[in-house]
């Protein structure tokens, strides 16, 4: 798996930041009254105050969700069917094996062969959900229609390939707990851990024997017009999902068969193994369905504030925050300003857990380029080794709720664009609070000198999900905290 977290290069962009922060006073993370560099509150040079911020709920859609997952990253399988806030999952995976060389014929023999199972088998990473909750797992056969190339990134809201439900692959009944996809697993010639294993019809395995080199096994272009690949699906039960590894080497096809010893005297039992190589194309679908949710509910275009903002991991949901006071404000010596977001508890958040990382950005209409949203200006430093996420404040801090429930806290630091503000040297934004997997952002300071940068958050997609309070809450509310000085 790729180091989400790799650094960009772009000297110009950090020569530029670094002139701009040596000319201002750096402000530390802590928000304890007196600690680090901000200076005690003592209401008589330096000031502790909120500001009203307003939140409303939506949803990314087709029409503004360009997510797409590379064959390299982790891929997800399985249902959720009762997220009590956010309804439904489903999540279905499409991928190719492939013998490991062309030219030759692939098995043992090819008489007198007798095949003793074959059995899809894909390299378990985690479960996201109920793991308690057993699913069953189907596997079908694209149609020869689809072109799915290995070098193609597939947009995950949208089921790209076809296939056809009539006939299925595997064996019927195959139901699966993911609590025992760590269990060992011993097979012929492989024990180990950490697979889920779906017996296919044997039917598919004769039609691979019965290739030759003239046609299937003759090259890539070959096989492919023979096998477009799988499609993986949760056809019953389950309230997860779980992810896998395509390319590790527990992903795998095994075909189990056996055939006459040479020279006679009995049998021998072999494995084939068709795996994900170079050449293999994968894609990814996820499918969200908020019919009958409170989310669902709060979807009102905007116009009335929302109490409870609704926030999920990509392909998810986000939430529009404004501060229109700031406007109005007037101007002061700023030594800390942060958005905070608070979750709000639920029982359910053990199973369905909050995000590792929760995003801030703004919106800006005049921006001409295909991505519509930059970094919030000044805050969010660029570095020689990537982006400065963390003393931007996207990792939740734990916290407590007024129950003494344990909660997690967001504390973005907006320190420098409130202070643009109130010296009229930026323009008011509205802001998107959203859990993004990666993101294409416009970036530069001062903005005018943008770039267009990829932005990696998560590590992964689907997972991770937080109710947090609104900005007219009537216990946690969204809030824009300010510690000042006046002029």
């Amino acid at each position: 798996m790729k180091n989400r977290y790799s650094a960009l290069s772009f000297i110009a962009i950090i020569t530029a930041i670094a002139v701009f922060f040596s000319a201002c006073r750096k402000i530390n993370e802590a928000t304890e009254l007196g600690g680090g560099l901000i200076p005690p509150v003592d209401n008589i040079t330096t000031f502790d105050t909120t500001i009203s911020v307003q939140a409303f709920n939506d949803t990314f859609g087709l029409a503004n969700d360009s997510q797409y997952l590379s064959r390299a990253e982790e891929h997800f399988l399985g249902l959720i069917n009762n997220d009590p806030f956010f309804g439904k999952t489903d999540a279905r995976m499409f991928f190719e094996l492939k013998p490991a060389i062309y030219g030759a014929y692939p098995f043992a023999r090819k008489d007198s062969v007798k095949i003793d199972s074959i059995v899809l088998v894909m390299s378990y990473l985690e479960t996201y959900g109920d793991t308690n909750t057993a699913q069953q797992i189907k596997v079908y056969e694209l149609d020869q229609s689809n072109n799915f190339k290995s070098d193609s990134a597939y947009l995950i809201r949208k089921e790209n390939l076809t296939y056809s439900t009539s006939t299925s692959l595997s064996l019927s009944g195959q139901m699966f707990f993911p609590r025992n996809l760590n269990d060992t697993v011993k097979a012929f010639r492989d024990t180990t851990t950490n697979q889920l294993r779906i017996k296919l019809d044997t039917n598919f395995a004769r039609r691979l024997f019965d290739y030759d080199t003239s046609n299937a096994y003759k090259g890539d272009s070959a096989f492919r017009s023979k096998f477009k690949g799988f499609a993986v699906r949760t056809e019953g039960g389950g309230n997860a999902v779980m992810g896998f590894a395509l390319g590790d080497f527990n992903t795998k096809l095994a075909i189990y068969y056996n055939h006459p010893k040479l020279g006679g005297g009995g049998r021998d039992t072999t494995v084939y193994y068709f795996f994900f190589t170079s050449l293999s194309a994968a894609a990814q679908y996820v499918k969200r369905d908020y019919t009958g949710t409170v989310l669902d509910a709060s979807l009102n275009n905007g116009t009335i504030e929302d109490p409870v903002v609704y926030l999920q991991g990509s392909p998810g949901t986000f939430a529009n925050v404004k501060i229109p006071d700031l406007a109005n404000l007037s101007n002061r010596l700023i030594h800390r300003a942060e958005l905070i977001v608070e979750q709000l508890y639920d029982i359910s958040d053990s199973t369905f857990y909050a995000p590792p990382v929760m995003y801030l950005d703004a919106s800006d209409p005049t921006i001409t380029a295909t991505y519509k949203f930059r970094t919030i200006p000044y805050d969010l430093a660029y570095t020689p080794t990537g982006f400065d996420f963390s003393s931007f404040g996207v990792i939740p801090l734990n916290g407590k709720d007024p129950a003494g429930n344990p909660i997690k806290v967001w504390k973005f630091n907006v320190s420098r664009y409130v202070q643009h503000i109130l010296t009229k040297t930026q323009k008011l934004y509205d802001l998107r609070l959203s859990v993004p997997f990666t993101l294409n952002e416009q970036y530069g300071i001062p903005p005018g000198t943008d770039q267009t940068f990829p932005m990696f958050l998560n590590p992964t997609i689907v997972k991770g999900r937080v109710r947090a309070g609104g900005g007219n809450h009537p216990a946690q509310r969204m809030r824009l905290r300010l510690i000042y000085s006046k002029l």
